[in-house]
């Protein structure tokens, strides 16, 4: 018996030895990806989309998943749920379907549906926002927009709420208009 019970502690051992070296190579592996990337990589900017052609099944788009209602797929296409095709994308045959809607969006470029927030932030105009924004981003956000590939990416991670869309870390800055690809905040509430 007591062979066995050394087997079951040598295998216990070993399989804690492995999946610590394991976790710390995660560890050192996500650490290099949030290190800032050279400012001479540009951003990989897709802004010339073919319409149209993502209705056909070989196509597949990235979409914004969450949306209860509502998902903008990478396109820049807006529908609701039950109109995304199997591929990703957004059926630009049906009518409700809208691409670069800013429906719910401010002049600031704060939205209150973030799908829109999304959609909007994807019109091939507002790369040179985008791009002004990421060069003077501040050190605390370069790690996170300065890891995505493309506009859709940036556009997905501008529009999510952040520190910079609350005051006081609880209230939003606009309770409506909450979700924003523009380049500055909402003005702070008075107090």
């Amino acid at each position: 018996r007591r062979w066995v019970l050394g087997v079951v502690l040598g295998l216990s051992l070993v399989y804690f030895i492995t999946s610590t070296f394991k976790q710390e190579e995660r560890m050192v592996r996500d650490r290099n990806l949030l290190q800032v990337q050279e400012h001479e990589q540009p951003i990989m900017w897709k802004v010339k989309f073919s319409s149209g052609n993502s209705s056909q099944l070989s196509n597949q788009c990235r979409n914004s998943v969450q949306g209860k209602l509502l998902i903008t797929d990478e396109l820049g296409y807006i529908c609701e749920r039950k109109d995304l095709l199997v591929n990703g994308c957004c059926n630009v045959n049906v009518p409700s379907t809208k691409l670069h809607s800013c429906a719910s969006c401010l002049p600031n470029g704060c939205c209150s549906v973030y799908e829109h927030c999304v959609s909007c932030c994807l019109q091939p105009s507002k790369q040179h926002l985008l791009e002004r924004f990421l060069n003077r981003a501040a050190i605390a956000f370069q790690n996170l927009f300065m890891a995505v590939e493309d506009h859709f990416e940036l556009c997905l991670a501008k529009c999510r709420t952040s520190s910079q869309s609350v005051q006081h870390e609880n209230t939003y800055r606009d309770p409506i208009a909450k979700y924003c690809y523009g380049e500055y905040p909402p003005e702070l509430l008075p107090v």
